[in-house]
């Protein structure tokens, strides 16, 4: 079997995206606020551009639990947030599924990023193709950068449930100490009292 020549010329309608060339040294948080044309959920990692693959049902059913039950509870002092990026210095800004941030750092609706200090706890659903940024780079930038708690909920089971590793940082080596994983319901009293009950997802 021979392959027929490609033509020339493509039409318009068929052509490759183009893709941004990353300049000398890579992307800053500049140029990540400021590029035209960046898919939605676009992350900084490292001066790369990381761009997010179509959600499955699990992750946009988790969210919703995860974001209903963390709004439920969380004090007047915290604000919950959805997909929105976190600056921690030029090279990286990645973007969380969820957060909580400090209340004053929430400047209005116009508002494209949180400052890394202002947040108290990262949560990232993980996905095929954010396994290994889900479980080691980010949380891992989060620790360094002092977020003092982290939850990573993964797919598991036959049923293809949520369980949800919930992390609390150790200050002295700035680093993630696990401190439960919950299968079925997710109760914990820090950041604040929370009590979710992860099978839910079965009625959604």
């Amino acid at each position: 079997m021979t392959a027929e020549p490609l033509p020339e010329s493509l039409p318009e309608q068929s052509a490759v995206p183009r893709w941004p060339v990353p300049p000398p040294g890579g992307w800053t948080v500049d140029h990540l606020f400021s590029l035209p044309g960046l898919p939605p959920h676009t992350e900084l990692i490292d001066g790369s551009l990381v761009f997010v693959s179509p959600q499955r049902d699990f992750h946009a059913l988790t969210l919703f639990l995860l974001e209903r039950g963390l709004r439920m509870t969380a004090p007047d002092d915290l604000r919950v947030k959805r997909e929105m990026a976190v600056v921690i210095n030029s090279r990286n800004a990645p973007e969380p599924d969820l957060t909580v941030v400090r209340a004053e750092a929430v400047t209005g609706r116009r508002q494209t990023r949180y400052d890394v200090k202002d947040v108290v706890l990262a949560v990232e659903v993980v996905s095929p193709d954010s396994e290994a940024r889900d479980r080691d780079t980010k949380p891992r930038k989060y620790a360094q950068a002092g977020i003092p708690h982290f939850w990573r909920v993964e797919m598991v089971g036959e049923e293809d449930r949520p369980v949800a590793y919930v992390y609390e940082l150790d200050p002295a080596t700035k680093s993630y100490i696990v401190t439960g994983i919950y299968h079925d319901h997710l109760k914990v009293a820090v950041p604040f009292g929370i009590d979710i009950d992860l099978s839910e997802i079965d009625q959604l």
